[in-house]
């Protein structure tokens, strides 16, 4: 299990490979086998500890794809790594059936930005699946998630979520040292509840489960730059604020960041325990 490879390596590094057209943050970069395949190759390469493999885009005002459109993009590029590699796979999916289909191809890992709350068979299928479960937050769905985001207490309220659905997974079956956290940076949260999310981090992971951090490259970073008069920056070029939100991150207790920039992040996370960071 995950926790496993934390306590011999510390914080990970979870790497990004989008087998999507339409993606924020590549833009298609990597969509199609042979691309995503030489991408996934070059993060592993620059030091990724996880990779998680994507074949729906969840950027705001996303349109959905059909279930077998998702399956034949990401299914032959994880059988094709866990050929090559034996480096931890995740499936960034919300459906159950994709989840299904990517384990039997050698996924170990299952990212769920609807905090398995997307099908009424999807805590089944986590417990019997048997592998790490990523919890997401996320508020509304992402056609429309980003429409004038609301909350009382956003810190609280995706806390409560949050350890609702550890709740429900562990009653489903589900290892409870194999629930990940995730506050959903940017899944119907506006600048502000983003920056009061970051805040919180060692709040948010002193529940007992591992924490991940997934602030890669994310639009609040231009929003906090248009707030204070710079020009806001486009994907590539948020690297530098990026490696900011993770590194505090990791120091407050996240034990995973999810990143597009792994080499970068690899040598921030080294320098960052060589003056004196946990890990």
């Amino acid at each position: 299990m995950l926790l496993d490879l934390y306590a011999v390596k510390g914080p990970l590094i979870m790497g990004v490979v989008n087998v999507t057209p339409d993606s924020f943050s590549d833009g298609g970069r990597h969509f199609g086998l042979e691309a995503a395949l030489a991408h996934a190759r070059q993060l592993i390469e620059d030091g990724a500890d996880v990779l998680d493999i994507g074949g729906e885009s969840t950027r705001p005002g996303a349109a959905p794809v059909t279930l077998e459109e998702e399956i034949n993009r990401v299914v032959p590029l994880i059988s094709a790594l866990t050929g090559l590699s034996d480096i931890p796979i995740s499936i960034d999916s919300f459906k159950p059936e994709v989840a299904e289909e990517a384990f039997k191809a050698g996924a170990k890992i299952w990212n769920d930005v609807s905090g398995l709350s997307y099908s009424s068979e999807s805590l089944e299928t986590a417990a019997r699946l048997d592998g790490d479960i990523v919890l997401m937050h996320m508020k509304g769905e992402p056609r429309t998630m980003q429409t004038n985001p609301w909350y009382e207490d956003v810190t609280a309220e995706v806390e409560s979520y949050l350890l609702e659905r550890a709740g429900a997974a562990i009653k489903a079956g589900v290892d409870k040292n194999r629930i990940w956290l995730d506050p959903g940076i940017g899944f119907g949260k506006n600048l502000d509840h983003n920056l009061e999310l970051i805040r919180a981090t060692g709040r948010l992971a002193g529940h007992g489960f591992p924490y991940v951090m997934a602030a890669s490259r994310k639009r609040f970073i231009a929003a906090l730059e248009e707030r204070e008069g710079a020009e806001p920056s486009q994907p590539d070029d948020r690297v530098g604020a990026t490696l900011a939100v993770h590194l505090h991150a990791v120091a407050e207790g996240a034990k995973m960041v999810r990143v597009h920039d792994v080499a970068e992040m690899k040598q921030a996370m080294r320098l960052w325990r060589a003056i004196g960071g946990a890990g």
